[in-house]
């Protein structure tokens, strides 16, 4: 499996899409840190652009780096080699060349622009843990959604539906039971409703430390009232983990009963 990854993370360190996609962060980093003179200022704007992006990048790239090392796929799995070490070493290898190029995009100009000197520093470090383990959880969601589906077309179809349901509608779909049922006791459903989209418990992790979480309105001041800001840390990141082991988990099962 080590030599799968190691394949696929060079692979693509060398296209030129993760060479955009460094060099996107790398200037947007650049660009709020000249327009905001306050770290903890681009942090927030940060957080609101890797929030919906990142989980967009990976859905893409995993999607598509599997429907474009098919034929390799199909050559590996002539080899004495198990199926599980051959889609979790391709996995791991798209997840952790994107996670380094948010990384090393977002890091470089504000490590320059004085970082480790400023009070900011915990609150970026935990906008690149939320982002990555954003990418980890989207591009495992992508694979399962590429496994599923032999069909290039439709794989891409339901990769961005999936996308575009947990960053747009899902908010939309819990907005509108809030409204409606506001006459109930709504509070445990709002957590649950939460945990359930990484997206919204990735914001509502940021917030929380940022101590704003008034910015997201009922759910986060929820968040905060039941479980404090350090319980709430240790709740997000287990859901978290949980979300990236589950489409994982997925992968190894599918690819065994897959058909090629």
């Amino acid at each position: 499996m080590l030599k799968i990854l190691k394949y696929s993370f060079y692979d693509l360190m060398r296209s030129r899409w993760s060479y955009v996609y460094f060099a996107f962060y790398l200037l947007l980093g650049v660009v709020l840190l000249f327009l905001n003179n306050d770290l903890s200022k681009a942090v927030i704007t940060l957080m609101n652009v890797i929030i919906v992006l990142v989980p967009l990048i990976g859905t893409i790239f995993g999607v598509m780096y599997y429907y474009n090392s098919q034929e390799f796929t199909e050559l590996l799995l002539a080899q004495p080699i198990k199926r599980s070490s051959i889609f979790l070493g391709q996995y791991l290898g798209v997840a952790l060349s994107l996670s380094m190029s948010l990384i090393l995009g977002l890091g470089i100009p504000f490590v320059f622009y004085g970082l480790f000197e400023s009070s900011a520093i915990w609150d970026f470090s935990l906008l690149l843990i939320t982002g990555t383990f954003l990418t980890l959880i989207f591009t495992a969601l992508a694979f399962n959604i590429a496994l599923s589906n032999e069909n290039k077309i439709k794989g891409f179809g339901y990769a961005i539906l999936l996308w575009l349901f947990l960053a747009v509608i899902y908010d939309g779909l819990f907005l509108m039971t809030l409204i409606l049922f506001e006459d109930y006791p709504l509070d445990k459903v709002s957590l649950i409703g939460t945990m359930l989209n990484p997206i919204d418990l990735s914001r509502t992790l940021i917030l929380l430390k940022l101590d704003i979480s008034a910015l997201l309105g009922y759910t986060g001041a929820v968040f905060k009232q039941f479980f404090g800001t350090s319980f709430g840390l240790i709740v997000s990141f287990v859901m978290l983990t949980i979300w990236v082991v589950m489409p994982v988990l997925r992968i190894v099962f599918k690819s065994k009963k897959k058909d090629f």
